[in-house]
């Protein structure tokens, strides 16, 4: 097995094969949203046995698809492969990583996950930008490094996959604060500033209590993917964050946002899970607030505070 083999025609999937396809590999592309053959120079099936073939794949489907998808791919799968997610979420009041339900539901062990501040229409673009590969295994890193890697995607590795995962998931959320923030007039980029530290330090305590490890989010992955959402006014969770302060409810908002925002069911969870474990939560205590409509906003940034 050489191959390299991307599940998922999204555009996240998309932009991550052709990514790996300039980076010089000969990416397959395993999704139902196009037929079968040829695809933007890629090779696409709808076929998982034939995905199966490839000895490194990257789940790229949404997290409510996370594990009926593992589920269909391990029965192909073996302990040979490297299997990698690019999914953000976790999932169940438990908040199990993703990685946790590829091991459940697959037979690969060699696991990873990508994370950091890169986003889809860069890496469909080729344009400079920057992503972390997380894994216990040495080679899947270096691995995934090595098929990404190119002038213009700087890949940054780690071995905390726990923090990445936690990271990924729980910059989402605060992203929406970030939107949120912006579109009050009365912000400053002290405030916001310091809304963003208070966040970083907020969430790299509760995902400690959760086995990963805090310096991963004061890295690309936490803190780098956070200030990003600064200079992204379409990034799907700052776009429904500032819906939310210009006055719509969550449906509009969602409907502005256009994509599916994963934070809006995990921001309740993470609280709940930040009481059980008796760690801090102000500030997802106040975007959980502000989903539910239950402080008006001019209350919502001293509230952060």
């Amino acid at each position: 097995m050489t191959m390299f083999g991307v599940l998922g025609g999204g555009t996240w999937g998309l932009s991550l094969a052709k990514a790996a396809r300039r980076a010089g590999t000969t990416p397959i592309l395993c999704t139902r949203r196009h037929e079968s053959g040829s695809h933007a120079g890629l090779t696409v099936t709808s076929d998982l046995a034939e995905l199966a073939k490839a000895k490194i794949i990257i789940m790229a489907v949404p997290s409510h698809q996370a594990e009926s998808a593992a589920r269909q791919l391990g029965e192909h799968l073996n302990g040979n492969h490297f299997l990698i997610h690019g999914i953000r979420g976790l999932s169940g009041e438990g908040l199990a990583t993703v990685s946790q339900i590829l091991r459940q539901e697959t037979p690969v062990r060699r696991i990873g996950a990508l994370g950091g501040p890169v986003q889809p229409d860069e890496l469909s673009e080729g344009r400079p930008s920057a992503m972390v590969v997380a894994s216990a295994f040495s080679d899947v890193r270096s691995a995934m490094a090595e098929l990404l890697s190119g002038p213009s995607l700087h890949i940054r590795t780690t071995d905390d996959l726990v923090g990445l995962e936690w990271a990924s998931a729980l910059v989402g959320a605060v992203s929406i604060g970030v939107g949120f923030a912006q579109a009050r007039p009365d912000i400053s980029p002290g405030l916001l500033a310091a809304l963003i530290s208070s966040a970083v330090d907020e969430s790299a305590t509760i995902a400690v209590a959760a086995g990963a490890k805090r310096e991963t989010f004061y890295g690309l992955g936490g803190y780098g993917d956070l200030l990003a959402s600064i200079g992204m006014p379409n990034r799907p969770e700052v776009v429904l964050g500032r819906a939310l302060a210009e006055g719509d409810n969550l449906e509009q908002a969602q409907q502005r946002a256009t994509l599916r925002v994963e934070a809006i069911e995990l921001i309740p969870r993470v609280v709940a899970f930040a009481k059980r474990r008796k760690v801090p939560h102000k500030v997802f205590g106040v975007l959980a607030d502000v989903l539910e409509r239950k402080i008006d906003g001019e209350r919502v940034l001293a509230s952060f505070f």
